[in-house]
Protein backbone atom coordinates (compact mmCIF):
# COMPACT_ATOMS: atom_id res chain seq x y z
CA UNK A 1 0.00 0.00 0.00
CA UNK A 2 1.38 3.38 -0.96
CA UNK A 3 2.36 5.86 1.69
CA UNK A 4 -0.48 8.25 0.87
CA UNK A 5 -3.03 5.43 1.09
CA UNK A 6 -1.68 4.37 4.47
CA UNK A 7 -1.82 7.97 5.60
CA UNK A 8 -5.42 8.27 4.39
CA UNK A 9 -6.46 5.07 6.19
CA UNK A 10 -4.87 6.24 9.43
CA UNK A 11 -6.51 9.64 9.09
CA UNK A 12 -9.92 8.15 8.41
CA UNK A 13 -9.50 5.74 11.30
CA UNK A 14 -8.47 8.58 13.59
CA UNK A 15 -11.36 10.76 12.52
CA UNK A 16 -13.79 7.89 12.94
CA UNK A 17 -12.48 7.12 16.40
CA UNK A 18 -12.66 10.81 17.30
CA UNK A 19 -16.22 11.10 16.03
CA UNK A 20 -17.33 8.01 17.94
CA UNK A 21 -15.59 9.10 21.13
CA UNK A 22 -16.98 12.62 20.78
CA UNK A 23 -20.50 11.31 20.32
CA UNK A 24 -20.05 9.04 23.28
CA UNK A 25 -18.73 11.85 25.45
CA UNK A 26 -21.60 14.12 24.46
CA UNK A 27 -24.18 11.46 25.18
CA UNK A 28 -22.69 10.67 28.55
CA UNK A 29 -22.43 14.32 29.63
CA UNK A 30 -26.03 15.24 28.84
CA UNK A 31 -28.20 15.75 31.91
CA UNK A 32 -31.18 13.40 32.09
CA UNK A 33 -34.38 14.85 30.67
CA UNK A 34 -36.37 16.62 33.36
CA UNK A 35 -40.07 15.77 33.59
CA UNK A 36 -42.52 18.52 32.66
CA UNK A 37 -44.81 20.09 35.25
CA UNK A 38 -47.76 18.20 33.81
CA UNK A 39 -45.80 14.94 34.16
CA UNK A 40 -44.96 15.81 37.77
CA UNK A 41 -48.58 16.69 38.46
CA UNK A 42 -49.54 13.24 37.23
CA UNK A 43 -46.78 11.27 38.96
CA UNK A 44 -46.04 13.14 42.21
CA UNK A 45 -49.50 13.62 43.72
CA UNK A 46 -48.58 14.67 47.25
CA UNK A 47 -45.76 16.95 46.19
CA UNK A 48 -47.78 18.55 43.41
CA UNK A 49 -50.83 19.13 45.60
CA UNK A 50 -48.66 20.78 48.27
CA UNK A 51 -47.13 23.04 45.60
CA UNK A 52 -50.69 23.84 44.47
CA UNK A 53 -51.62 24.87 48.01
CA UNK A 54 -48.51 27.05 48.22
CA UNK A 55 -49.23 28.67 44.84
CA UNK A 56 -52.87 29.28 45.72
CA UNK A 57 -51.94 30.77 49.09
CA UNK A 58 -49.78 33.29 47.23
CA UNK A 59 -52.66 34.22 44.91
CA UNK A 60 -54.46 37.35 46.00
CA UNK A 61 -57.47 37.31 43.71
CA UNK A 62 -59.17 35.65 40.77
CA UNK A 63 -62.32 35.60 38.68
CA UNK A 64 -64.76 32.77 39.37
CA UNK A 65 -67.70 31.23 37.52
CA UNK A 66 -69.98 28.86 39.42
CA UNK A 67 -72.61 26.48 38.08
CA UNK A 68 -74.51 23.70 39.78
CA UNK A 69 -77.61 22.68 41.69
CA UNK A 70 -78.74 23.01 45.30
CA UNK A 71 -82.01 21.76 46.69
CA UNK A 72 -83.16 20.87 43.20
CA UNK A 73 -82.61 24.43 41.97
CA UNK A 74 -80.07 25.49 39.36
CA UNK A 75 -77.37 27.91 40.52
CA UNK A 76 -75.25 30.14 38.31
CA UNK A 77 -72.92 32.87 39.56
CA UNK A 78 -70.06 34.94 38.16
CA UNK A 79 -67.76 37.31 40.00
CA UNK A 80 -64.45 37.88 41.74
CA UNK A 81 -62.71 36.41 44.77
CA UNK A 82 -60.30 38.08 47.21
CA UNK A 83 -58.27 35.40 49.00
CA UNK A 84 -57.16 37.68 51.82
CA UNK A 85 -58.19 37.35 55.45
CA UNK A 86 -61.11 37.28 55.65
CA UNK A 87 -62.13 35.65 52.38
CA UNK A 88 -64.19 38.04 50.27
CA UNK A 89 -66.35 37.46 47.22
CA UNK A 90 -68.63 39.54 45.02
CA UNK A 91 -70.89 37.55 42.75
CA UNK A 92 -73.75 38.26 40.38
CA UNK A 93 -76.57 35.75 40.17
CA UNK A 94 -80.07 35.69 38.72
CA UNK A 95 -82.93 36.32 41.13
CA UNK A 96 -86.22 34.37 41.09
CA UNK A 97 -87.51 36.51 38.21
CA UNK A 98 -84.24 36.39 36.28
CA UNK A 99 -83.11 39.87 37.35
CA UNK A 100 -79.36 40.04 38.12
CA UNK A 101 -78.65 40.22 41.85
CA UNK A 102 -75.32 41.18 43.44
CA UNK A 103 -74.15 39.19 46.44
CA UNK A 104 -71.10 39.97 48.57
CA UNK A 105 -69.47 37.78 51.16
CA UNK A 106 -67.11 39.19 53.78
CA UNK A 107 -65.88 36.30 55.90
CA UNK A 108 -68.96 34.50 57.23
CA UNK A 109 -71.30 37.42 56.52
CA UNK A 110 -73.24 37.73 53.28
CA UNK A 111 -74.80 40.88 51.83
CA UNK A 112 -77.52 40.65 49.19
CA UNK A 113 -78.41 43.73 47.15
CA UNK A 114 -82.11 44.55 47.49
CA UNK A 115 -83.92 45.48 44.24
CA UNK A 116 -84.74 49.19 44.14
CA UNK A 117 -88.49 48.52 43.99
CA UNK A 118 -88.35 46.49 47.22
CA UNK A 119 -86.30 48.87 49.35
CA UNK A 120 -89.34 50.61 50.78
CA UNK A 121 -89.89 47.44 52.83
CA UNK A 122 -86.46 47.83 54.44
CA UNK A 123 -86.52 51.55 55.14
CA UNK A 124 -84.75 52.36 51.89
CA UNK A 125 -81.78 50.17 52.76
CA UNK A 126 -79.83 48.86 49.75
CA UNK A 127 -78.29 45.73 51.29
CA UNK A 128 -79.61 42.81 53.32
CA UNK A 129 -77.05 41.48 55.81
CA UNK A 130 -77.03 37.78 56.69
CA UNK A 131 -74.76 36.06 59.19
CA UNK A 132 -74.51 32.73 57.40
CA UNK A 133 -74.23 30.54 60.48
CA UNK A 134 -76.97 32.31 62.44
CA UNK A 135 -79.42 32.61 59.56
CA UNK A 136 -78.79 29.00 58.54
CA UNK A 137 -79.88 27.83 61.99
CA UNK A 138 -83.00 30.00 61.92
CA UNK A 139 -84.19 28.96 58.46
CA UNK A 140 -83.14 25.33 58.87
CA UNK A 141 -80.75 25.13 55.92
CA UNK A 142 -77.12 25.67 55.11
CA UNK A 143 -76.78 28.76 52.94
CA UNK A 144 -73.05 29.10 53.47
CA UNK A 145 -71.93 26.36 51.15
CA UNK A 146 -72.45 28.28 47.93
CA UNK A 147 -69.56 30.54 48.96
CA UNK A 148 -67.59 28.27 51.29
CA UNK A 149 -66.89 25.98 48.33
CA UNK A 150 -65.54 28.82 46.18
CA UNK A 151 -62.14 28.85 47.93
CA UNK A 152 -59.92 26.57 45.79
CA UNK A 153 -57.47 26.00 48.65
CA UNK A 154 -60.06 23.96 50.52
CA UNK A 155 -60.55 21.58 47.61
CA UNK A 156 -56.79 21.03 47.28
CA UNK A 157 -56.45 20.36 51.02
CA UNK A 158 -59.32 17.86 50.82
CA UNK A 159 -57.44 15.96 48.13
CA UNK A 160 -54.20 16.09 50.12
CA UNK A 161 -55.95 14.77 53.24
CA UNK A 162 -57.72 11.92 51.44
CA UNK A 163 -56.31 8.53 50.47
CA UNK A 164 -57.08 7.16 47.04
CA UNK A 165 -56.66 10.29 44.89
CA UNK A 166 -56.34 9.25 41.25
CA UNK A 167 -55.22 11.03 38.10
CA UNK A 168 -57.85 11.09 35.36
CA UNK A 169 -55.40 12.55 32.81
CA UNK A 170 -54.41 15.73 31.00
CA UNK A 171 -57.28 18.01 29.96
CA UNK A 172 -57.61 21.56 28.64
CA UNK A 173 -59.77 23.90 30.76
CA UNK A 174 -60.58 27.36 29.38
CA UNK A 175 -57.48 27.22 27.19
CA UNK A 176 -55.11 26.09 29.97
CA UNK A 177 -53.40 22.69 29.98
CA UNK A 178 -54.20 20.90 33.23
CA UNK A 179 -54.04 17.59 35.04
CA UNK A 180 -57.38 16.32 36.37
CA UNK A 181 -57.52 14.68 39.83
CA UNK A 182 -60.49 12.96 41.44
CA UNK A 183 -61.33 11.38 44.80
CA UNK A 184 -64.38 10.49 46.87
CA UNK A 185 -63.86 11.73 50.43
CA UNK A 186 -65.74 10.77 53.62
CA UNK A 187 -67.77 13.66 55.01
CA UNK A 188 -65.54 13.75 58.11
CA UNK A 189 -62.45 14.39 55.94
CA UNK A 190 -64.21 17.11 53.99
CA UNK A 191 -65.51 18.81 57.14
CA UNK A 192 -61.92 19.18 58.32
CA UNK A 193 -61.44 21.82 55.62
CA UNK A 194 -64.62 23.78 56.46
CA UNK A 195 -64.41 26.98 58.52
CA UNK A 196 -64.81 26.01 62.17
CA UNK A 197 -67.61 28.56 62.63
CA UNK A 198 -69.65 26.92 59.87
CA UNK A 199 -68.67 23.28 60.42
CA UNK A 200 -71.47 22.27 62.78
CA UNK A 201 -74.18 23.69 60.51
CA UNK A 202 -72.69 22.01 57.44
CA UNK A 203 -72.43 18.69 59.28
CA UNK A 204 -76.08 18.85 60.34
CA UNK A 205 -77.17 19.61 56.80
CA UNK A 206 -75.21 16.68 55.40
CA UNK A 207 -76.67 14.36 58.05
CA UNK A 208 -80.19 15.61 57.32
CA UNK A 209 -79.74 14.88 53.62
CA UNK A 210 -78.06 11.52 54.22
CA UNK A 211 -74.81 12.61 52.59
CA UNK A 212 -71.93 10.38 53.71
CA UNK A 213 -69.27 11.19 51.13
CA UNK A 214 -68.21 14.04 48.85
CA UNK A 215 -66.82 13.59 45.35
CA UNK A 216 -64.10 16.15 44.62
CA UNK A 217 -62.51 16.82 41.22
CA UNK A 218 -59.70 19.30 40.66
CA UNK A 219 -57.92 20.54 37.53
CA UNK A 220 -54.43 22.08 38.10
CA UNK A 221 -52.43 23.99 35.48
CA UNK A 222 -48.68 24.17 34.78
CA UNK A 223 -48.24 26.99 37.31
CA UNK A 224 -49.75 24.76 40.03
CA UNK A 225 -52.94 26.84 40.05
CA UNK A 226 -56.43 25.37 40.27
CA UNK A 227 -58.38 26.03 37.07
CA UNK A 228 -61.54 24.13 37.95
CA UNK A 229 -62.97 22.48 41.04
CA UNK A 230 -66.07 20.30 41.12
CA UNK A 231 -68.01 18.82 44.03
CA UNK A 232 -70.76 16.23 44.14
CA UNK A 233 -72.74 16.17 47.37
CA UNK A 234 -75.28 13.43 46.72
CA UNK A 235 -78.88 14.56 47.03
CA UNK A 236 -77.80 18.00 48.24
CA UNK A 237 -76.52 19.00 44.82
CA UNK A 238 -73.32 19.67 42.94
CA UNK A 239 -71.09 22.63 42.13
CA UNK A 240 -68.42 23.37 39.52
CA UNK A 241 -66.21 26.47 39.84
CA UNK A 242 -63.88 27.79 37.12
CA UNK A 243 -60.95 30.05 38.08
CA UNK A 244 -59.44 32.62 35.69
CA UNK A 245 -57.64 36.00 35.82
CA UNK A 246 -55.30 35.12 38.67
CA UNK A 247 -53.82 38.23 40.28
CA UNK A 248 -56.27 40.68 38.71
CA UNK A 249 -56.86 43.51 41.20
CA UNK A 250 -60.29 43.48 42.87
CA UNK A 251 -61.98 45.67 45.49
CA UNK A 252 -64.77 44.19 47.62
CA UNK A 253 -66.01 46.49 50.34
CA UNK A 254 -68.35 45.90 53.27
CA UNK A 255 -71.58 47.86 52.65
CA UNK A 256 -71.95 50.80 55.05
CA UNK A 257 -74.24 50.19 58.08
CA UNK A 258 -76.50 53.09 57.03
CA UNK A 259 -77.37 51.16 53.84
CA UNK A 260 -77.73 47.76 55.51
CA UNK A 261 -80.74 45.92 56.95
CA UNK A 262 -80.14 42.89 59.22
CA UNK A 263 -82.01 39.78 58.08
CA UNK A 264 -81.83 38.20 61.55
CA UNK A 265 -83.59 41.22 63.08
CA UNK A 266 -86.28 41.08 60.40
CA UNK A 267 -86.87 37.39 61.15
CA UNK A 268 -87.18 38.13 64.86
CA UNK A 269 -89.70 40.83 64.07
CA UNK A 270 -91.76 38.42 61.98
CA UNK A 271 -91.72 35.88 64.81
CA UNK A 272 -93.00 38.56 67.13
CA UNK A 273 -95.88 39.30 64.77
CA UNK A 274 -96.69 35.60 64.57
CA UNK A 275 -96.98 35.26 68.35
CA UNK A 276 -99.09 38.37 68.63
CA UNK A 277 -96.54 40.17 70.81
Amino acid sequence: MSLWKKTAVVAVSALTAFAVSACGAKSGSEAPKQPSVLELLASDLKGSLQKTIDATDKSESMTVTMKGTAGGQKISMQGVLDLGDPLKAEMTTAGPDGTPTTVRMIGAVMYVEIPAEDRENTGGKRWMKMDLAAVGEQVGMDISKQFEDVDPTKQVKTLLATEGVTVVGEETVNGARTVHYTVTAPVATYLGQVDAKLREGVEKQYAKQGVKEIKVDLWVDEQYRPRRASMGMGTMGDMTVDYTDYGKAVTIETPPPAETADFAEILEGLKGLGTGS
